[in-house]
């Protein structure tokens, strides 16, 4: 398959600059992947397309504040995506540091580098200082950061969500603490994530709630959001892309919940591609999953053949990504392609911050 074929036409008006408000007012785009129907709702309806027995599973990784804004000893001002620690534990896949410490080295991205090359020297908010070291040849930059009075405090109070590129209001300081709530889901619990599980943006205690008195049940499980999630793909054959891996924890719970609703009649509900990417990652060919932690670098693609997932809730994606790939795996190229193009036409809203679709099996629940 060609990168080509993952392309689509996106007015650049529709792309999100901000959440709904409430959360659950987004639009919910409902996909039957069988006939190819479509059916408009809102996402405050979502629990209305649930069964009793159905098991719908989030990831409840929490974003840390791992974009830092700062400047070259020239003056440039550059931006800095913490990706990951390199001198930390390899078992911990947390990029931010513990407490206590003062000094450490990551992996990142930096934007506007220019002309960067190393030994160049970083000045960030509260004496943070940083020290670009080297490129690596999967194009990262090596950066050691040092604070005076430890980075933990420091970088909690002077990082800023690491919202995407095509929100342009990235490092106002007047909208930090709204971010900082809306671009984290209201059940994030484990810390480790550059990115948010954006599919779970939309959901709302009062959703959650209405989930439950369907009879249905709510599981969660952990994948930390890194690169391998949002990183372009390069290769114009896409089957040469590799994902990079990142770190999963399902718990025996949440296996024995999947399990039990497979195994009665009900459905498997992933909310969002990190966990379709898990689950389908830990199951057998019947669908069975274990639990289990450790990395995960699962690229699916048209052709793979769906074990463990019979729906899922997901955001209207970027041409070309990989996310874009997995979502026309589950319901096939040609009906995600033509339910984007109903999208435009219906005037969704794009991307992070957007609406919500979910592709499913059978007309809509709701009575």
């Amino acid at each position: 398959m060609n990168l080509s074929d993952f392309d689509y036409f996106l007015p650049p008006e529709l792309i999100a600059q901000e959440p709904a408000s409430p959360r659950d007012r987004s639009r919910l785009m409902v996909l039957d992947r069988k006939s190819g129907k479509i059916f408009h709702d809102r996402f405050s309806n979502f629990p209305g397309h649930l069964r009793p027995g159905d098991t719908v599973v989030l990831n409840d990784t929490k974003v840390r504040p791992v974009r830092l804004q700062g400047q070259k000893e020239s003056g440039g001002k550059v931006e800095v995506l913490l990706v990951r620690r390199r001198d930390g534990d390899s078992s911990n896949p947390d990029p931010f540091p513990s407490a206590g410490e003062e000094t450490g080295e990551w992996d990142c991205l930096i934007q506007n580098a220019g002309k960067l090359r190393p030994p160049a020297v970083l000045l960030f908010p509260e004496e943070v200082r940083g020290e670009v070291l080297e490129r690596t040849a999967n194009g990262f930059w090596v950066l050691r950061l040092r604070g005076q009075k430890g980075l933990e405090g420091a970088l909690s109070r002077i990082g800023y969500p690491p919202l995407p590129p095509y929100i342009r209001r990235r490092g106002r300081e007047d909208l930090r603490e709204r971010d900082w709530d809306r671009y984290q889901t209201v059940y994030a619990r484990a810390p480790g994530a550059i990115a948010a599980p954006t599919a779970g943006l939309h959901f709302t205690k009062e959703v959650l709630d209405n989930i439950r008195l369907r009879e249905a049940r709510i599981s969660f499980l952990t994948l930390h959001v890194g690169v391998g999630t949002f990183l372009p793909v390069k290769a114009e054959r896409v089957e040469n892309h590799r994902l990079e891996a990142e770190a999963f924890d399902l718990s025996a719970e949440t296996a024995a919940a999947v399990n039990e609703a497979r195994g009665s009649g009900g459905r498997v509900v992933a909310v969002g591609t990190t966990v379709v990417r898990t689950l389908e990652y830990l199951s057998d060919e019947s669908g069975q999953v274990k639990p289990s932690n450790g990395k995960t670098g699962l690229f699916i693609l048209p052709g793979y053949k769906f074990k463990a997932v019979d729906a899922m809730i997901t955001n209207f994606h970027l041409p070309r990504s990989t996310l874009l790939m997995l979502v026309c795996a589950f319901a096939g190229r040609e009906e995600i392609l033509a339910a984007y193009g109903e999208a435009v036409k219906e005037r969704y809203r794009f991307y992070s911050y957007g609406d919500a679709m979910l592709i499913t099996s059978g007309m809509p629940l709701i009575a």
